[in-house]
């Protein structure tokens, strides 16, 4: 054999070798919020999504996983630049994040062009699950409206005459103040929006005791929600009936503490949820980080678990992207919050609950379940998506 031929087969054995080590790893890069007031959100996803990991052996799918966390601090510039580099240079097959919607509508473009699966542990903004959805975009938590209509619902049913609404301007801001108002039929007395990252709210507290509603609605995640029930409270408003999403739950209430107690919330999954998985996975998430896991740690772990479905799907086969996304959409895996399947946009079809805060004997703060309010909820917007 002459010597370019024995080059050749030695430069193909060392391809060969190259790819099958490629196959025997999975990249995963984490893209959340972990700097700001709102980090906890970010530190949440990240802790639920690393337990998962850590409690399939280190391993998805039988793959060993090399999970790559970045922090998106929140700016969709940073995220787009950080998410470019998951992909371009650390080569990963899929991207899971963000938090906030703003960073998802930055980033969506990017990673679905690329070879990168894109899987929200969060943000679910409309846009993507009406006529933009995309085939290689999952979302493991709600499409952002679902939650806010639990709290709209039961102000309805309450037969409350009036309410004030408040959140950030920003996508999830707008879903939320208007999956309120898909239910809610009585008067809107005003309905304002704030920066993102508010975290002085006195202005709209004199407009609440001014307007004297039967009830608030407020979306404030993160530091902005810590800031806004203490001041609530403070301002003497306690009386007028607090109804909120992601404003009272696991992430702020070890600041908010008392504060928070007896705050209505909506919820697709709470730490008292009555299965064994769930169990299992709260009692794992306290021991390895000593605080109570909400909704984001949660869904951070789910997808995990369903990216472990998908690659078990496919054999381990990471290069077909289109028979991955294929097993991602049957969900094949066992959810922390029960019930659980995509529609057709690729958008969870689940059940939903309105959740109260309440103190453990233990002396931490978690939010409990206590109403069912919708089941196999399929999300307003799914018809408009031409995916089927």
């Amino acid at each position: 054999m002459n010597r370019s031929l024995v080059i050749a087969s030695a430069l193909a054995a060392l391809l060969s070798t190259t790819t099958v080590q490629a196959e025997d790893k999975v990249k995963i890069g984490v893209l959340v919020t972990l700097s700001g007031p709102s980090a906890v959100l970010g530190g949440q996803v990240r802790d639920g999504f690393n337990l998962a990991v850590k409690t399939l052996g280190g391993k998805l799918g039988d793959v060993a996983a090399d999970v790559i966390v970045v922090d998106d601090e929140l700016k969709p510039d940073v995220a787009v630049t950080k998410v470019k580099g998951l992909i371009d240079r650390d080569q990963a097959n899929f991207v899971v994040g963000p938090v906030f919607s703003n960073v998802l509508q930055a980033i969506v473009k990017p990673v679905t062009d690329s070879n990168a699966i894109l899987i929200s542990p969060n943000a679910g903004t409309s846009n993507f699950a009406g006529k933009q959805c995309n085939p290689n975009f999952f979302v493991a938590s709600y499409q952002n409206d679902q939650v806010h209509e639990v709290l709209g619902k039961y102000a309805q049913d309450k037969g409350y005459k009036s309410v004030f609404l408040l959140a950030p301007n920003y996508q999830a801001g707008k879903d939320s103040l208007a999956g309120f108002k898909r239910y809610f039929k009585g008067e809107v007395l005003d309905e304002v929006y704030t920066p993102l990252g508010q975290l002085d709210f006195s202005a709209e507290l004199a407009k609440i005791a001014a307007a004297k509603p039967d009830a608030v609605f407020t979306f404030m995640p993160g530091g902005m929600g810590v800031n806004l029930v203490k001041q609530y409270r403070q301002a003497g408003l306690a009386s007028i009936p607090f109804l909120s999403a992601f404003t009272t739950d696991e992430s702020t209430l070890p600041a908010q503490k008392d504060d928070a107690l007896g705050f209505l919330g909506g919820a697709n999954w709470a730490p008292d949820m009555n299965n064994p998985q769930s169990k299992a996975f709260v009692a794992a998430y306290e021991a390895a980080y000593g605080t109570v896991p909400g909704t984001y740690a949660m869904q951070g772990y789910d997808a995990a678990l369903l990216i472990d479905s998908a690659i078990r799907g496919t054999h381990g086969n990471l290069s077909d992207r289109a028979a991955l996304a294929a097993e991602l959409k049957k969900a094949n895996f066992v959810s922390l919050r029960g019930k659980f399947k995509f529609g057709n946009n690729n958008y969870p079809i689940q059940d939903f609950y309105l959740v109260k805060v309440a103190k453990r004997a233990d002396g931490k703060y978690q939010t409990e379940i206590a109403d069912k309010v919708f089941a196999d909820y399929v999300d307003i917007h799914a018809v408009d998506c031409p995916m089927k």
